[in-house]
């Protein structure tokens, strides 16, 4: 090395000779490319961010359209294999990102030294990234623009694209890149933009959305941030670097000139739609919709809230519409706040099932489930009234009434399956008595005398009659002659869950339990669908990952001879013709239904069917921002003396199905076999005999003739407003108790159990059960008396 020069003189003993200068260069360039040698295969290609594979979940409603994008994150990323992502996608972006993409090493240095070059001087940042080093700045690293991420994303790069197939590179891509309106990835973008899927893109719309990842801010036509971003820049901006892409597409042999003179027309996109995610309804139903997922399938809470799956559920847009219509109607035309103070914490809930299937089409679970969050279409804890009453007939014509004669647990030989013919006696505070025609005691060895609504005494009168009028005395007797214990397992068998049954008391038979609106009008499909059973369900498929995760198969099964449940639905037919449910006799087809209220006004349902649709309804009071939940009295809601049955929830019943059903065939029930025997009740036979029944058959000490003033009672669930009051019908549920319902919490309602005599045996209801909803889980809501 000969520097300083020894045979110069002067300056030129200072200036190097070439020979050093190239030296020194090849020397240094050396240096450079071992240390990156050894920098590159030191260098490990880092974990994913997790944030990249974030994704959300996306439910789609019956018709397969998209409902909600929700779950899973911050981010709207939907993963999607290459093979949904049209060829004319990755033509777009590789013609105007990356034309060497599938040849060059997955860098491009010249530009990378543009851009590092750039930021060193303090100008502009740029990319100057192949699609590999826009993968690897996704997928691995952030998104800074300094030079120690650009070194970074160089060596990366190099070893992502000498060890992953370029398929996957782009496949990475074009599912992590940022397309603007929130959407990260091509599956969110596609929906985005233009309410497809992926893989339906055409190569006008591909060519538009490669645009956008060059700066969505700049290229969305509806405008962005800044004075540069407005609609008309971005416009022109837009239309001029589509128009150039599918040039590029020609240019690089990518697409054909004739293909090319096709799409002459900018693809403009929908108008963005505000994210409203889990707003309104959509909440309650993604609710439901989880909750039948981890009940149901394989699917763990933890895999669904990783996000991925695309979720398709039951639920008929067009039916949902009119459902929370039909509510928000009756709500706005009489519910007013303002004007009453009653009308503080009115609730509503509802749901309309498929019968012979089980789909849940629709359902109201509130106002709004980002504000209320109980669901009101899942299991609350509020009591059904005479709603119950239809079970207690299936039970009596299909197991029969016992014979007083005989013991106590009786085969069907010695049962007599009874006739909608049948007589009982209707008259008010009638005794209560066991099948044997003995009186009935509670614990205390307390008598039970049964009111009616309005306390009217209806005499002698058919049990036809009695559903008709909601008179309590007839089914509360016919539950006894039959047995509570049968009455609970015909409840059961049309499709009532065990945990919302209340306990088995005499008042069971006039509706102490509280199963939700989802499973009371599964329930009533039974009869709808001549007692075929099925087992409600939301969810007809699940996929992620390209993969199928879960099929729903129907389930259907006998729950009751045809005869059984379309001799109940012909009663149910005399309920809205003639009864207290005439005000469905503006749907205008035939229909069947009954009317429920219970003890103190406190909830109100209508429950009733079309042979294709079966729907409940129920309206109550609690605030549900109390830390201690109490059902209150609804004297006086909306302007009204009381609210029954026959009124609100019957008017959103007709509203809905009104809408639900149009324009579908009115199909008529099927005629009923004739069944049973007409049987007479204690005290309704046409030529009574004496019994020696008017004795008390236990605790002699007490004293038979107990007042119900010294003893309240229950009453049933009447609900013409006319007709019946239904007070009473909780039936010593903790009257003065502790009594709370304990909705999926300490197993059950507890209520009558703490004292107080314990008035009414027990019948405070259970209704809690160990995990409350439609698909389990705590519900956490609590009533006192």
């Amino acid at each position: 090395m000969d520097y300083p020069r020894w045979n110069k003189t002067g300056m030129r003993r200072w200036v190097p000779s070439w020979k050093l200068v190239l030296g020194s260069f090849a020397g240094f360039l050396g240096l450079i490319i071992g240390l990156s040698g050894i920098a590159l295969a030191m260098v490990g290609v880092p974990s994913e961010n997790a944030a990249s594979k974030q994704q959300k979940n996306v439910y789609y409603w019956a018709n397969g359209k998209q409902m909600v994008v929700a779950g899973g994150g911050d981010q709207n990323r939907q993963i999607v294999p290459l093979a949904q992502i049209p060829k004319s996608m990755q033509n777009a972006v590789i013609a105007a990102e990356n034309e060497s993409f599938y040849e060059d090493p997955g860098v491009d240095p010249i530009g990378i030294v543009r851009a590092v070059g750039r930021m060193a001087m303090g100008g502009d940042t740029q990319s100057g990234s192949t699609i590999t080093q826009q993968y690897v700045k996704n997928t691995y690293l952030d998104q800074s623009q300094t030079i120690t991420r650009k070194v970074k994303e160089l060596f990366i790069s190099i070893k992502v694209g000498a060890t992953q197939k370029k398929q996957k590179i782009l496949q990475g891509y074009l599912n992590t890149g940022y397309y603007g309106r929130g959407a990260y990835g091509i599956q969110a973008a596609a929906q985005a933009y233009y309410r497809k899927d992926s893989k339906d893109l055409n190569p006008s719309e591909a060519a538009f959305l490669s645009a956008t990842l060059n700066g969505p801010n700049l290229y969305d036509p509806e405008g962005g941030i800044g004075s540069a971003a407005t609609k008309e820049k971005n416009f022109a901006r837009a239309k001029a670097r589509w128009s150039w892409t599918l040039d590029r597409e020609v240019a690089t042999g990518r697409m054909s000139k004739a293909q090319r003179a096709k799409y002459t027309k900018f693809p403009m996109p929908e108008r963005p739609k505000k994210s409203t995610e889990l707003k309104g309804q959509k909440g309650y139903m993604v609710d439901i919709v989880n909750n039948y997922i981890t009940a149901n399938s394989n699917i763990s809470d933890r895999r669904l809230k990783q996000g991925g799956l695309r979720i398709y559920t039951t639920f008929d847009k067009k039916k949902m519409a009119e459902m929370t219509a039909a509510v928000e109607r009756v709500r706005k035309a009489n519910i007013d706040p303002k004007a009453r103070a009653v009308d503080k914490y009115v609730q509503f809930g509802g749901a309309s099932v498929k019968p012979n299937d089980g789909a849940i089409v629709a359902m109201y679970g509130g106002e709004d489930a980002t504000t209320h969050f109980t669901n009101n279409a899942d299991y609350t804890g509020v009591q059904v009234g005479s709603t119950f009453k239809p079970f207690v007939l299936a039970a009596a014509m299909r197991d029969g009434v016992r014979d007083p004669r005989g013991p106590a647990v009786q085969g069907r030989d010695a049962r007599t399956p009874v006739s909608p013919k049948s007589v009982y006696d209707g008259d008010n505070k009638i005794k209560l008595r066991n099948y044997d025609r003995t009186i009935w005691h509670d614990k205390e060895g307390r008598e039970w005398r049964q009111r009616n609504d309005g306390n009217e005494d209806k005499g002698r009168i058919s049990l036809r009659e009695a559903m008709q009028y909601s008179v309590n005395t007839p089914y509360i007797q016919l539950g006894m002659d039959v047995g509570v214990d049968k009455v609970r397992q015909a409840a059961l068998d049309s499709g009532l869950n065990e945990d919302s049954l209340a306990r088995s008391t005499p008042t069971l038979s006039l509706g102490t339990s509280a199963p939700s609106a989802i499973r009371m009008a599964n329930a009533y499909g039974t009869f709808a669908s001549s007692g075929m059973k099925s087992e409600p369900y939301s969810v007809k498929r699940v996929e992620g990952g390209g993969r199928n995760l879960y099929t729903h198969q129907k389930q259907v099964k006998s729950a009751f001879e045809a005869r059984v449940a379309d001799n109940v639905t012909n009663v149910l037919e005399t309920v809205v013709q003639d009864g207290t449910g005439t005000t469905a006799r503006q749907l205008g087809r035939p229909a069947a239904g009954k009317t429920g209220t219970t003890d103190d006004n406190k909830s109100a349902w209508f429950t009733g069917y079309t042979p294709q649709l079966s729907t409940s309804i129920g309206m109550w009071r609690v605030n549900d921002k109390a830390k201690t939940q109490r059902f209150q009295k609804m004297y006086g809601v909306g302007g009204q003396d009381s609210i029954h049955g026959a009124s609100f929830p019957a008017e959103i019943w007709t509203k809905y199905m009104t809408g639900a059903l149009k324009g579908t065939y009115a199909k008529p029930f099927p005629t009923p076999d004739p069944i049973g025997e007409p049987v007479f009740g204690v005290g309704a036979s046409p030529s009574p005999t004496p019994s020696p029944s008017d004795t008390p058959s236990q605790n002699p000490s007490q004293n038979p003739s107990q007042s119900p003033s010294q003893s309240p009672s229950p009453s049933g669930t009447c609900d013409n407003p006319f007709v019946c009051n239904d007070q009473g019908q909780t039936a010593g549920q903790n009257q003065g108790q502790t009594a709370g319902q304990d909705q999926g919490q300490d197993g059950g309602n507890d209520q009558g159990q703490d004292g107080g005599g314990d008035t009414g045996g027990n019948t405070g209801g259970d209704t809690g059960g160990d995990n409350g909803g439609l698909f389990g889980g705590p519900t956490g809501s609590r009533e006192e008396d």
